[in-house]
């Protein structure tokens, strides 16, 4: 693995057109300064996965497919390294960055094995007056855009199926965390994958640099992975020259622990959905609501369990919860609390910014919040839980879906048929049923309403960098 900071454009490295200071979330430091890319770059960009396209979508699916594979053997094996990377410019504490490293190189391997798996079809018309022919053919030049809280993962969760597929791509990744993309650029040269198939840059300014590019009539499919409010501004890019998108948007999701659920188990699942990534993931558990004859047990066991939690730097050893990504994000979650506290909530545990430099907030319960707080209308990002008391199972799957977001739910029941039941009422892409973790790349990810559009992962994500073609034949 190789540091860098230039921008990746047709297999070489470019100084660009300015430079961006990139700080370690848990002292302020700087630790590195990133080129950014001005409308030249851009281009230059555009350019190179165009001009690679052609060859790269005619080379064998199975040549694709090793170059992948190649990826993520170099990837498992330089995993300690990405992980301090990422924990350096990220602020997640080791242990998260290393599980993030893991499961960033499952995506390699999963879509290395997709991509020689695409099916087709042949089959006689109904009326017998020819054969349908349907095939699979790259999309084309893609545009990647990627956030900060994986910065690994969303990458390879993207640069996976667009290779898979034959197409070449352009990755924007988050400006808070750039590093992490080009390390992967690097590993990804290093892997076999040829010049200008995968690009990456960081545009200055970054909606005006994204707009321009959506309106390049050689770009032709996006990938994002945001919030929801950027997510329709992409939309709207998108719809002037018809660019195909699919989107990963934000989420607000509820955990439900029902009547005579195990208590202890309920609570070792919240600690994976609320805590996983220091609650900066857009799967973490958003909303608790726990059945009154459970509510003060659950919100005791939790605030035990987030309440010791060692805050620490991520590189400390020991370290549990680590910084958030930046001052500005450890004040927004700060302000949720305040606000919801100042409504009527109570603070079981946490609650305060600690003294001391970094972007450090502490793991948070919040009990007696009402069914209609604000709160539970934001998408937290951060390590606060705040818990909501119901008493009948039809009042609690209501407000579990009461949000303009449907991306993922959590259900902990005394049976699996009593979850199972539940997770069907659920508006939410994505259950998980008395388990705390559902990702899996060989799984689709996504969400429903403005929880976003298409899926990652599974057999479904490759075919969002595919179109379908029908040929019609006499033969």
């Amino acid at each position: 693995m190789k540091l860098v900071t230039d921008l990746f454009i047709n297999g070489t490295w470019h100084p660009g057109s300015g430079r961006v200071a990139v700080h370690d979330p848990a002292t302020a430091e700087v630790i590195a300064e990133v080129a950014t890319a001005s409308e030249a770059e851009c281009d230059a960009a555009i350019a190179a996965a165009h001009a690679a396209l052609p060859s790269w979508a005619a080379r064998p699916a199975r040549e694709r497919a090793e170059i992948l594979r190649r990826a993520f053997e170099l990837l498992t094996a330089e995993a300690d390294e990405f992980a301090e990377l990422i924990t350096r410019e990220n602020g997640k504490v080791l242990a998260d960055a290393r599980s993030e490293v893991i499961y960033a190189a499952e995506f390699f391997r999963w879509f290395s094995e997709e991509a020689v798996r695409v099916a087709g079809d042949y089959r006689a018309a109904p009326g017998g007056d020819k054969r349908m022919v349907v095939t699979h053919e790259p999309v084309g030049v893609s545009l990647l855009i990627t956030p900060w809280n994986f910065p690994a993962a969303m990458a390879t969760r993207k640069i996976g199926p667009a290779l898979a597929a034959g197409c070449t791509v352009v990755l924007k990744p988050a400006t808070e965390t750039p590093l992490t993309a080009l390390a992967m650029a690097e590993l990804l040269q290093r892997a076999g994958v040829p010049d200008g198939v995968v690009n990456v840059i960081l545009p200055v300014p970054v909606g005006r640099q994204v707009d321009r590019m959506l309106h390049d009539p050689r770009v032709r499919n996006l990938s994002f992975t945001g919030s929801t409010e950027v997510g329709r501004v992409l939309l709207r890019s998108c719809a002037d020259t018809i660019v195909r998108a699919s989107m990963e948007l934000g989420g607000n999701a509820p955990f439900l622990v029902l009547e005579g659920a195990d208590v202890e188990a309920a609570v070792a699942g919240a600690m994976v959905a609320k805590m996983r990534n220091g609650g900066s993931a857009c799967t973490a558990a958003n909303r608790f609501y726990v059945h009154h004859s459970l509510a003060e047990e659950f919100a005791r066991r939790l605030a035990e369990e987030m309440g010791g939690l060692r805050l620490a730097p991520g590189l400390e050893e020991g370290a549990q919860l680590g910084a958030l990504v930046s001052p500005g994000e450890r004040d927004k979650v700060a302000g949720l609390v305040d606000s919801a506290v100042a409504a009527g909530a109570r603070c079981v545990v946490g609650g305060a910014v600690p003294d001391g430099g970094g972007a450090f907030y502490p793991a948070t319960v919040l009990a007696e919040v009402a069914p209609d707080a604000d709160l539970l209308r934001t998408e937290i990002f951060g390590p606060v839980a705040p818990i909501v008391v119901f008493d009948d199972e039809g009042e609690a799957i209501r407000l579990a879906n009461d949000t303009e977001y449907g991306l993922i739910a959590y259900v902990f029941a005394a049976d699996e048929g009593r979850g199972m039941r539940a997770a069907h009422r659920l508006q939410a892409g994505m259950v998980a049923v008395n388990r705390g973790v559902v990702s899996d790349p060989a799984a689709p990810f996504g969400g429903m309403k403005q929880s976003g559009l298409g899926r990652e992962g599974g057999f479904a994500g490759i075919h969002e960098f595919l179109e379908t073609k029908y040929i019609a034949t006499d033969l």
